[in-house]
């Protein structure tokens, strides 16, 4: 079963995850775009829960170890919050939790 990616705007219509990943490389940017067309096919490879959170993090073994916070809304359903690479993982994981919470009292 496909799964659909909603990407999270905030209130003025910013993309945080598409702000993270237009700021990538080039050819980090073919990796990670290869690691979501593995997780609409349900394929999620590397990835957990995060401990206090709603949310799951989508690793990525190279570079400089990118993640990309998510929570799986339904079956078929995935919301992008955010990405980041391991150096900033602890404040992007926090502004994803303030994303998520603004999500869900709309």
């Amino acid at each position: 079963m496909e799964k659909q990616i909603l990407y999270y705007k905030t209130q003025d219509g910013k993309c945080p995850y598409s702000e993270w990943y237009n700021e990538l490389d080039m050819s980090v940017r073919v990796r990670v775009a290869k690691r979501v067309d593995k997780l609409k096919d349900g394929n999620y490879g590397d990835h957990k829960k995060l401990q206090n959170s709603e949310l799951s993090e989508l690793r990525m073994d190279f570079g400089k170890g990118y993640r990309i916070y998510y929570l799986d809304l339904d079956t078929t359903l995935v919301l992008f919050l955010a990405g980041s690479d391991k150096k900033e993982q602890k404040k992007t994981i926090q502004k994803a939790n303030q994303y998520l919470e603004d999500f869900l009292s709309k």
